[in-house]
């Protein structure tokens, strides 16, 4: 099973095929995805995109990082170095 690497702030994180964001992040020991607007600190928590917790910003866009496929070259950071 072959997959890839996307950056997450600025490292490269590896990915297999049909994995999500969420997935490859917590397989490379990075459960601290930043802070919302709020400040709240951001984990991978549900898994199904039904409580938000866990959103990044994708090539620029805010994504829930559970539901969204890794894919080589992304460029992924917390929403607070988008948004802060």
């Amino acid at each position: 099973m072959s997959g890839g690497s996307f950056l997450w702030r600025g490292a490269a994180i590896s990915f297999r095929a049909g994995e999500s964001i969420a997935s490859a992040l917590l397989r490379a020991g990075e459960r601290d995805l930043g802070a919302d607007g709020a400040g709240a600190r951001l984990r991978y928590f549900c898994g199904i995109g039904a409580c938000q917790n866990c959103l990044v910003s994708v090539d620029g866009s805010i994504a829930e990082s559970c539901l969204t496929p890794a894919s080589d070259g992304l460029k992924v950071d917390p929403v607070e170095a988008v948004h802060g």
